[in-house]
This record gives structure tokens, sequence and C-alpha cells, in this order.
């Protein structure tokens, strides 16, 4: 074996930063925090390059003072704690000491700072680790950190970087945490020559959440709040008509302090537990206040995870707060009575009025909804082979049959759309049909030769066109509907880089979108069997699919689970009645599929019941 020996503090420093600087959005996360321990008022950040070329952070806090600027970039060395005591009692955002340092270690860092008793400022150099002397300079009070070629002396930390455009969008994602946290400072970010926000200062915390996320989310949010002393919660949830395919939306924070907590999230799953469909995540923002030693916030060097002295007790608490405040809720509206639009198909359906009531009453049971029993309240026109339409009142699916089916009473949501309202049905019999029959506008029974078939009409139909879309991508044949003046649409940081770097992959798919400044990208054209879907419903559907793994995927895979999500959106719903002519159209059509026993997602397309089946169910053999 080789024998012991002290590391150097080079080689130190390197390991530490290989903990704390992931990439340059861990750069930003620990400036900010250290320019909010401050007291800054105002804090700008300017990007270059998404932070592999430049990182500055300017404040106007209290500074630093001239004589402690070689001890700033020195590891663990620190103004925020003196004893291991104090470690339980951390009323700052950082205390370890071990950013500036770290990322000194790994970058060319300036600092350039001033107190408010100072006549000059001060400035330090450090490349790669090696300090030069302290020189003074002219600047306001606060302070100023330019940090340059992240990584530049550790190339395989800098081949890991991903583009400028996603590791913008990480940037992005740790300025808006810091900046939720912190409505009462103004908060500016800037990439490149272009302003990605400019958040001014607010003491509602809604506004800041407007200014971040679009008014519309901000609109549906549900404020509640719970004291249980010590511990106080307050925020907002958003109302189930709003979710996401992920968790990224929930928003925690622990006395100033943005985290992520699983028994927390679990908390907020439960809560909304009958309200979403399988695989939707609810949206919150919330703000956890308790004295600082009921919380251990050394457990890992980000400080992102928490350890709580009694995390039971807080999960509780978040629970009955939640279902307390939705039990007391309209939650077929918007705020102050009004309708909210919803943005997922699938999020009306989970929510309509009836299911509502009912969960209520029934004091938030198990039962959970997802797309194999959430009907739709709607029939909407789709692509080929299908053409659906609108069903009058004296509409029957089977012509000329002698058998009864009264069709729904259409109605007018708040938008001026029709929809239907569920009406006892009398089914013909299966020999006047045609041998086939629509049950529950859900299932087709079909008679074979040996027994019968159930199928599922969306399975089915989501397998037909997911083929169809394939092999019209691969021939570069798809349809696309232009969109006559292009549609804007408010994407998160994450969101907005993920779809911008995807470009080329979106445009195979028919979506076609541009930059708009901010987090805003235009929707120009989009596929032809979506028409009677918002362009702007379709754009985060996909783009749900693209931020839905931290991995970066295969291209091949990547658009093959973003046609699934297409064809899942284009086909019939569960719950759609169909004409007789849609029905011999759908079943005709399945077997010019490759697979038509499995929708692209793996689910069954079919059952099938021989007479035999059927037989010893009746105890007739």
């Amino acid at each position: 074996m080789p024998r012991i020996k002290q590391l150097s503090a080079s080689v130190v420093n390197k390991i530490a930063a290989g903990e704390v600087i992931e990439r340059p959005a861990s750069v930003v996360k620990e400036l900010l925090e250290n320019s909010i321990d401050a007291g800054a008022t105002r804090v700008d950040v300017r990007l270059e390059a998404g932070g592999r070329d430049l990182i500055r952070v300017t404040d106007n806090g209290c500074g630093i003072e001239t004589d402690d600027l070689m001890l700033a970039v020195s590891n663990h060395a620190t103004s925020k704690i003196s004893s291991a005591d104090d470690l339980f009692e951390v009323g700052t955002m950082g205390f370890r000491g071990e950013a500036l340092a770290s990322i000194a270690e790994v970058s060319r860092t300036l600092l350039r700072t001033r107190t408010a008793d100072a006549d000059t400022g001060a400035e330090l150099r450090v490349n790669g680790g090696a300090a030069d002397d302290i020189q003074p300079a002219g600047c306001p009070v606060g302070t100023t950190i330019e940090v340059r070629d992240l990584f530049f002396n550790t190339p395989v930390r800098q081949r890991f970087l991903r583009t400028p455009q996603t590791e913008i969008g990480h940037a992005t994602e740790a300025f808006v945490r810091i900046a939720l946290a912190n409505p009462h400072v103004h908060c500016r970010l800037e990439h490149g020559q272009r302003e990605v926000h400019d958040l001014a200062p607010t003491d509602d915390w809604r506004v800041r959440i407007a200014a971040l996320f679009g008014d519309e989310l901000a609109e549906s949010l549900i404020e509640v709040e719970s004291v249980d002393p010590p511990i106080s919660l307050s925020g907002f949830a958003a109302n189930p008509q709003y979710s996401r395919a992920n968790n990224r939306l929930q928003y925690l924070f622990l006395n100033g302090r943005n985290i992520r907590d699983r028994a927390l999230q679990h908390a907020l799953g439960e809560a909304y537990r009958g309200l979403l469909l399988t695989g939707r995540y609810p949206i919150c923002f919330l703000r956890f206040d308790m004295p600082a030693n009921l919380a251990d916030v050394n457990v890992h060097p980000t400080k992102l995870e928490v350890r709580f002295q009694d995390g039971g007790r807080l999960y509780s608490q978040l629970l009955s707060t939640l279902r307390s405040k939705f039990l007391s809720s309209d939650l077929r509206a918007g705020p102050g009575g009004q309708g909210v639009s919803p943005t997922r198909e699938e999020d009306v359906a989970a929510s309509g009025a009836s299911q509502m009531v009912d969960w209520a009453k029934e004091q938030l049971t198990q039962r959970r909804f997802d797309d194999s029993n959430a009907p739709s309240p709607t029939s909407r026109p789709v692509g080929e082979p299908l053409v659906m339409h609108r069903l009058p009142q004296d509409f029957k699916p089977f012509p000329d049959t002698g058998g009864m089916q009264r069709a729904p009473a259409a109605t007018q949501d708040t938008n001026g759309a029709h929809a239907a309202e569920p009406a006892p049905v009398v089914n013909p019999p299966l020999a006047a049909a045609g041998k086939v029959i629509q049950l529950h506008n859900r299932y087709l029974v079909v008679e074979t030769d040996s027994g019968m078939e159930v199928i599922d009409q969306h399975a089915l139909h989501e397998r037909i066109l997911y083929e169809q879309i394939r092999a019209k991508v691969a021939a570069g044949s798809l349809e696309t509907q232009a969109l006559l003046v292009p549609e804007p649409v408010d994407l998160t940081s994450d969101e907005a880089a993920a779809a911008l770097e995807n470009r080329e992959l979106l445009k195979q798919l028919g979506v076609v979108i541009e930059p708009f400044g901010g987090d805003t990208v235009l929707v120009s054209s989009y596929p032809a069997m979506l028409a009677n879907l918002p362009p702007g419903e379709v754009l985060h559907e996909v783009v749900d699919r693209l931020t839905a793994s931290d991995r970066l995927p295969e291209a091949t895979d990547l658009l093959d689970d973003l046609l699934h999500t297409v064809a899942c959106k284009a086909a019939v719903k569960y719950g759609d009645r169909l004409t007789h002519e849609e029905i011999t159209a759908l079943l005709e059509h399945r077997h010019l599929t490759e697979n038509h026993h499995h929708c692209p997602h793996g689910r069954p397309t079919a059952l099938v019941f021989s007479c035999d089946d059927l037989d010893k169910q009746f105890k007739r053999i």
C-alpha cells in the first residue's frame, strides 16, 4: 500500500469544487446566496455562453472588508458561523466557507468590493487558485464577482458541460429559485445581449410568481396558510386544472432556502389524490418557517437537502392544510368564482364537477383517475383515418337498427364550446349493429368466429396513428398547419432551453418554434391532425417529454417518445361517441399496422374471449 500523505490545498479545493460546482448554474446559485446574505436589495446577473465564458454577479450589499479578501477565497473561511454549535442555528444561506474557494480554484475569478465606511474599493484576481496581490479599485458599495473560463484547468469537467442553451436553462432555474425566495429583492438576469428577467421588488408573492410563470397560472393559485407553533406554512397551491408531467414546478422554501424533500412532495401528491390523473404532478409555491434548530441544513454541500427534527409533523401539517383548503374550495372555478380555462384536456376530465363534489364529500378517498377510466366530456375532430364531428341531439350511432339510444343533451361551457352531458343509453342488439357495438363510449365489442373481442377505442386508434405518423416523419411528409399569426407560448427556463435546443427535432414532428424573448417562444406551425388543440397545449405536452429526464436521451428514442405524445393527443378519447362509419374505419385500419395488439405505451388494445371462456363463466362446461 502507498504511504498516507496530506493532500495539497489545491487538490482539496478541486475536490470541494467537484462537490459544490457542477456547472455554471452552481456558481450562479452560490454567488446569489452570498449576495442575499450580504443584505443586498438589488442583484444583477450577467452570463455569456451559458456561463462558460462569463458569470458576473453584482450586488449592493454590505461588501467585504479589504483585509478579509484573501480569506474570502480560502477554504473553510466564513463570517457566518464561528463554532460547531452554530451549525444548528444557521440563519444564513451559506455557512460552509467553500463556495468562493471552490469557484476560484477552477476559473479565473475577479472580486471587486467596497464597504459603506470605506473611501475606496478593493480588487482581487485569482487564476486557478493562485491569488494576485490586492489592488485598490473604484466601485460602488457592494460586491461584484466575475467568473471567467469555468473549468479551464479541469478539462475533464469542461467536457461534461452541455450546449450554452442547456446551461443557460439550468442557470436561469437557479436564478428563479433565489428570486422566488426573495421577492423583496430586485433581481435581474442577462444572457449575452438579451434580458431574460427583470424582476422588480414586491411585497406580494403572487406578483413575483406571475412575473416568472405568467398571469394565467398565478390567477389559478389557491392561497394556503397554517400555523402550528412554532412552525408556520404559507403560500399557494395550484388549482388541479393546472398540473405538470414532472414535479419541477413544486417550489418548497424553508426559512427562505429552496429545498427538495421527498416526504413533503409525497404529502403534496396525497393531498391531490383523486384530483389529478396518474402521471401528473401538482404545482405549488410553499414557505415553511420554523426555528433554525428544528432542521439540519448541513446535510449536503449544495444545501438543497435538509433533515427535519420532526418530519412527520411537517408532513401531517402540509397534508391536512391542503386537504382542508380543497374541501372548502370550489375547485371547478378559478379566483373570484370565474371559470378557469384548462390547459390540459385530461385535466378537465379529471376535475369535472361531479368528481370534485364526490371527492370532497368522501374526504379525499383513495380513488384515482387515469386516462383509462376518466371520460372526456367532449368529442373532437381528429385527423385521418377517422373524422370526428360534434353530435346533434337526435344522433343515432347505428341507423335503421330499431334500437334506442338517446344522445346527450348539448350544453355550453363558459367559453361557448358545446359539451355533452351523459344520458342513459340502451344499446341495440348485437346482430343489428353489424356484429359491433360501442359500450359506454369506451369499448368496442366485436363478434369473432371463436367468440368475442373487447377493444379499447383510444388505445387502438393511438396505435394506428402512431404508426402512420412514424411512417410520415420518416418520409418527411407529415402534414403541418401554418398559423396565420404565430402564437407566443410562455415556458419555464429549463423548458424554453430544451425546446430551443431541440428545434430541429420538434420540426420533424411538425412543431416549428422560434425564440421570442425571455422564456417565451413562438409557435408558427404544428401538426395538422392536432388542428383543434391549442398550439400552446401541444408544445407543453412535447416539451414535458423533453424535460422528463435529466439525462440526455438518444435522438431516436426522444423522437419516438414525442411521436407517442402526438398520437395520444390526436386519438379518439375514452368517452368519445363514435359513428358506425368511424367504428368500421377503426377496425379496418388495425389490420394495416405492424402491431395492433398494444398501444405505443404498451397497454393492450383488445381482450379476446372465446366461446369456451364464456361457457366456463356461465358454468356450461
